[in-house]
């Protein structure tokens, strides 16, 4: 998510609204070794630069984005955040993405503040309890990583050593095997019913200065806030629209590509934070043990060469972290143009 801060364009005397712009300095992940970037990368980013530009306190809440051009995998994106409104409680920033001077994405992002109260809350059940028969009693370092393509082909292509994977950054991600729930006839009549569940864990950590101590301060302190609500945005674009062909019983399809994702956190503060202080474990080669996350994923509605990819994201104690919508382009077969 690293970026670097540009200087600011000039403005005229039409303009009332403040811009401030930032480079990429990381290469994107291609998924399959394709030569697109992967959504995630620019949606997160996009996230993270408007982060830079709003007061202390301010955690992102809600954001829609809009891809516009696939994303180049040599060329650093350049994230233009303009101040839309500086609030009390909220405030909002747009923010457009231009590879070699062309929007390739936009989006607004609103942050709220922390009100230290709750006086009404619901949700639905827990996923840890609709499906405590397939995941209850295994730890998630046992469940296999999650393909880099979610498609047979690819998959049986890495265990031949056909193809091989490259590390997927930023998050440890894994995949439940629910084949058995998806075998069921009654899923197979029903796709809205398909159900894929991934369980997500940070890798690394929010920084690289200081010891645990100093960290688990900065931390509490909702320093890194922002930086997380990215990580949880970023791991939930992973494999998504893959999940509506495997729900509708297709092997190939022609061609596919997002076209809006929103997502909303229902919690901020503690909820969104990815480190387990609390556990008394030790957390790898950092020795910082990390919280697991687990997105619930579906496919509601599929028409007009679209679908629709839906998410819950799920904190380890059962709290509905946030919902994703994301609607797609998805062609099975050629389009066929009309003279």
């Amino acid at each position: 998510m690293a970026l670097r801060r540009l200087p600011n364009p000039s403005t005229n005397s039409t303009e009332t609204e403040k811009t401030e712009r930032f480079k990429s300095l990381a290469a994107p992940y291609p998924p399959g070794e394709g030569v697109r970037a992967f959504g995630g990368h620019v949606y997160a980013q996009s996230a993270y630069a408007a982060s830079k530009t709003v007061e202390k306190g301010f955690v992102i809440h809600n954001m829609t984005g809009t891809f516009i051009l696939g994303g180049l995998l040599d060329v650093p994106f350049e994230y233009t955040v303009r101040h839309l409104r500086d609030g009390y409680m909220y405030c909002t920033r747009s923010v457009d993405v231009r590879q070699e001077g062309q929007i390739c994405f936009s989006c607004l992002c609103s942050f709220k503040r922390d009100e230290n109260q709750t006086t009404f809350s619901h949700q639905p059940v827990p996923v840890q309890e609709r499906y405590a028969s397939i995941i209850a009693g295994k730890r998630p370092e046992e469940y296999p990583v999650s393909p880099s393509v979610d498609v047979d082909w690819w998959i049986e292509g890495v265990k031949s050593g056909e193809l091989s994977e490259r590390e997927f950054p930023g998050v440890d991600a894994r995949k439940v095997d629910m084949m058995g729930y998806n075998q069921s006839e009654e899923v197979k009549s029903h796709p809205e019913k398909y159900r894929q569940l991934a369980i997500y864990s940070l890798k690394g950590l929010p920084s690289d200065s200081g010891n645990n101590e100093e960290l688990r301060g900065r931390e509490e302190s909702g320093e890194f806030d922002n930086l997380y609500a990215c990580a949880h945005m970023y791991a939930c674009d992973r494999n998504s629209l893959l999940l509506i062909v495997r729900a509708l019983g297709h092997k190939k399809f022609m061609s596919m590509a997002s076209l809006t994702l929103t997502v909303v956190f229902h919690q901020l503060g503690e909820a969104l934070r990815m480190i387990d202080w609390g556990s008394g474990e030790e957390g790898g080669r950092e020795g910082v043990p990390k919280k697991w996350f687990v997105q619930e994923g579906w496919t509601p509605r599929s028409e007009e060469n679209r679908a629709v990819h839906e998410s819950w994201l799920w904190t380890p104690d059962g709290k509905l972290l946030a919902t994703s919508y994301q609607d797609s382009l998805l062609r099975l077969t050629k389009r066929e143009e009309k003279l």
